[in-house]
């Protein structure tokens, strides 16, 4: 998600390339997903897994919204 989000934006602010809105908000919006799920990981120690594979599907579903939004 950093490297997707980082190249992105070398992309916008180097090339001068104009994404659409909304694909820039799940971008970082997903950034900020994974930073939560981060940050939960010590309290949810005996749910680790579930944490991890809910979060991961809710990244992915942003991915994806993403995807569809850009084209």
């Amino acid at each position: 998600m950093f490297v997707q989000v980082g190249l992105g934006v070398g992309l916008v602010s180097g090339q001068k390339y104009v994404a659409p809105k909304f694909h820039m908000f799940y971008g970082f919006l997903g950034i900020i997903a994974v930073g939560i799920i981060y940050s939960y990981r010590m309290q949810m120690r005996h749910r680790l897994y579930l944490l991890y594979g809910l979060g991961g599907l809710f990244v992915m579903g942003l991915g994806i919204r993403a995807l569809l939004v850009g084209e």
